[in-house]
């Protein structure tokens, strides 16, 4: 990724991730994925296994930047003298996937509409389309329990997560997790997409679902349709060409 000098005070590592996740937050504006200034996209500081990156409470999506990303560690305490606060929800929520699970290195948690419909039905998502089929038995659920201000839920948040990394908040939204920023990425747009498939297909008529044995070949099969280069790297990096296009102050 084609960087904005690196600020002195960081490490190349940081910038680098803060240079991701502002593009991040840029796709998701550009893609109608925002939410006012709500919802949170968090990804670990490399080499600093205690500290993620998280927007400034405050901002729009379309204002985010490299340098006004707010590090923090996973008790809160603010590390880089940002003069942004936090959205305690997002603090709460993600802190405590950061600190228990060593592969959730990038997080990220929307109110789309399609997503807080899907979250908001009994059956969650049915495998009823390709995008859908890939995410069958790969989707944990966590009931409602109000705003996520509350630490204890956080130990119930892990339960109900488990093994997977993927989870339908219930009646709430959606959150997906991955060990890189465009691997998490294409896990959302993936679910997004089957959310949106799933609406429409309701309000088309009767939907059809899958058989489990197509199901485990498709899901068998997913892998011989990917670039060499890691998952979601080729797609995040076509959505930055993109936004770069139309305005690159992300990187700054």
């Amino acid at each position: 990724m084609a960087s904005a000098a690196k600020r002195p005070d960081m490490s190349a590592a940081e910038w680098e991730a803060r240079q991701q996740l502002a593009a991040c937050y840029r796709i998701f504006d550009h893609m109608g994925w925002s939410e006012l200034i709500y919802n949170h996209i968090t990804v670990r500081v490399p080499g600093e296994e205690s500290a993620f990156l998280i927007n400034p409470f405050g901002l729009g999506y379309h204002e985010v930047t490299a340098s006004n990303l707010v590090k923090i560690d996973i008790d809160g305490a603010v590390l880089d003298g940002s003069p942004y606060p936090v959205n305690r929800a997002g603090f709460v929520q993600h802190s405590v996937f950061h600190r228990h699970l060593p592969d959730a290195h990038c997080i990220i948690h929307t109110h789309t509409t399609a997503g807080m419909a899907v979250s908001a039905t009994a059956e969650g998502l049915r495998p009823i389309s390709f995008y859908a089929a890939a995410f069958a038995g790969q989707i944990a659920y966590h009931d409602f329990e109000g705003v996520t201000i509350r630490s204890e839920e956080g130990e119930r948040l892990i339960a109900n997560l488990g093994d997977k990394r993927v989870m339908m908040l219930r009646n709430h939204g959606t959150l997906v997790m991955a060990q890189s920023l465009p691997e998490a990425f294409l896990k959302h747009w993936l679910l997004q997409r089957a959310c949106e498939i799933q609406v429409a297909a309701g309000a088309a008529g009767t939907p059809v679902e899958l058989s489990a044995e197509v199901i485990a070949v498709h899901q068998r099969d997913l892998a011989g349709v990917q670039l060499p280069v890691g998952p979601g790297v080729p797609d995040f990096q076509a959505m930055v060409r993109l936004i770069d296009r139309v305005d690159q102050s992300w990187r700054d």
